[in-house]
């Protein structure tokens, strides 16, 4: 398979292009021949135009690439090596959402040959791509996983917003169901990875290690907002504490924060998924995700205390929101906790202005069910700088006292603890 690929004998081909599956398309599409597949025709037809619907990646990526963009399912039967990379969100219970995986892998399924490779990215539980998706590939296509057609799982590892850590220059981890499919799909990778692959002796292997990689960060910061809580009643501030305690050369740099996003915010769920089907009840990963998953909950009641330690009728009051991304410096808004401090403070009759940079107007809406403010005023008595974009870090005082009904006596509240040390007249709280 490698060699008829390197000879453009054979095609590859990317199902789902979001912020995973574009850039490995793009990558894959300097070397070898590449179908770019996605269900909705309104970001293929930006693509064509070399458009990222992202906002990723700049219109170079798109230069001297030998790729075929469609909507169309029953252009991947010209194709004979499949990565499959959609989405693997959670549902409103915190249950694992297989639907757009299990759509593709029908997809593909259908568009399967005897001598085909596919090879899985989204993150899932241990077990799925051989439990969840293969019967589906077996069904659709008439064909047997092993003997008829090669099956791999290779965990997605981009990381949004950050132009350091990409596709090429991060290990990839590889898997195949056996020698021959992990040597072909490793070569494969190789072809675009310049920091090259690790081999993971199963496919379950290489599920897990993806799993537990935003596991552990996932609790390493809720033990961090814990901390947070605590210093809080204390009135310690969290981050003077870790910029002590990070003097010492083992000490783990985690910091507080909202936990949202496709990845920390939601894989963590899938392992507890699949734990309990071993009759097993994670203690310390649920524990990470309740209080990760409720700090903008806690952030916002914070803020309302100070309000009534203000003298203000929280009915009243106005409160400018700086940021709904789940990240800073990307326009991704899924997942957004920003948007949990947002609803906390509704709920208490607070009146909100949302500002965001990067962030679309008719997505926030069609999300959160909220526009973003084009304008914001200079009659607000609090501000809360909820996500730490570039274009904010340069801010000073003064420019939050211009937006305060109160000009000396306004409430900031700095989630992300970026101006600590350079507020003075200002009611000034953080992590």
């Amino acid at each position: 398979m490698y060699n008829r690929l390197i000879r453009k004998e054979a095609v590859l081909a990317v199902v789902g292009l979001g912020y995973v599956g574009l850039p490995i398309a793009l990558e894959f599409a300097r070397k070898i021949r590449v179908i770019g597949f996605d269900i909705r025709e309104d970001r293929i037809g930006m693509m064509r135009k070399g458009q990222d619907p992202s906002r990723e990646l700049p219109a170079s990526a798109f230069e001297g690439s030998d790729i075929e963009f469609t909507s169309r399912a029953g252009e991947m039967q010209k194709a004979n090596f499949f990565i499959v990379g959609v989405p693997t969100p959670i549902d409103q219970h915190n249950l694992p959402d297989l639907r757009p995986l299990l759509s593709a892998s029908r997809d593909v399924g259908r568009a399967l040959k005897k001598g085909d490779y596919v090879v899985f990215e989204s993150t899932v539980y241990p077990g799925c791509t051989e439990e969840d998706c293969i019967p589906i590939l077996e069904d659709e296509s008439g064909l047997k996983a092993g003997m008829d057609f090669k099956v791999g799982f290779s965990p997605e590892r981009i990381n949004p917003g950050d132009k350091v850590n990409t596709l090429t220059t991060i290990t990839k981890v590889v898997s195949g169901n056996d020698a021959e499919a992990l040597d072909n799909i490793a070569r494969t990778y190789e072809l675009v990875v310049s920091a090259g692959v690790h081999r993971a002796p199963s496919i379950k292997v290489a599920e897990a290690a993806k799993i537990i990689e935003n596991t552990q960060r996932d609790v390493n910061i809720a033990l961090m907002n814990e901390l947070s809580i605590i210093f809080n009643r204390m009135g310690i501030n969290t981050y003077d504490v870790l910029e002590a305690a990070g003097t010492k050369w083992n000490f783990l740099k985690f910091f507080p924060g909202l936990v949202g996003g496709h990845c920390i915010g939601v894989d963590p769920y899938y392992l507890v998924y699949k734990a309990k089907e071993y009759r097993y009840h994670p203690q310390v990963i649920n524990s990470g995700r309740f209080v990760n998953d409720s700090m903008g909950f806690y952030a916002a009641k914070q803020l309302v205390k100070k309000l009534i330690a203000a003298g203000k009728n929280v009915l009243n009051s106005r409160v400018l929101v700086m940021g709904i991304t789940f990240k800073e410096n990307v326009s991704d808004i899924r997942n957004s906790r920003v948007s949990d401090l947002i609803s906390e403070l509704r709920s208490y009759g607070v009146s909100i202005d949302v500002t965001d940079p990067y962030a679309d107007n008719a997505e926030v809406q069609q999300e959160y069910g909220f526009e973003l403010t084009g304008s914001p005023g200079h009659n607000y008595d609090a501000v809360v700088v909820a996500v730490n974009h570039q274009a904010y870090a340069d801010l000073g005082e003064e420019d939050f006292v211009k937006l305060l009904r109160d000009k000396g006596q306004g409430i900031l509240i700095d989630i992300k603890g970026i101006y600590r040390n350079r507020i003075g007249k200002l009611n000034y709280w953080s992590f």
